[in-house]
């Protein structure tokens, strides 16, 4: 079942692997620092905007951070 927690959790994941600067990650999607503190703090979501620049920005598959799963005979 897919959660906000479980989503949050994935975006807090990816950013921190990305191993980005939160300045030069919010310059490059778009969003100041604090905010790309608040979703590492998970007090925030990003908007869906924002999670597709984020995602193509960090080279995610954005079923990964929305926790989604095909099914095998997809």
């Amino acid at each position: 079942m897919v959660t906000l927690e479980k989503i949050q959790k994935a975006i807090i994941e990816a950013i921190r692997q990305s191993g980005i600067k939160q300045a030069e990650l919010g310059e490059k999607i778009g969003v100041s620092q604090s905010t790309i503190a608040h979703y590492l703090r998970g007090r925030i979501l990003p908007s869906l905007d924002t999670l597709s620049r984020l995602c193509t920005v960090l080279d995610l598959d954005a079923n990964e951070i929305l926790c989604v799963e095909r099914p095998k005979d997809y």
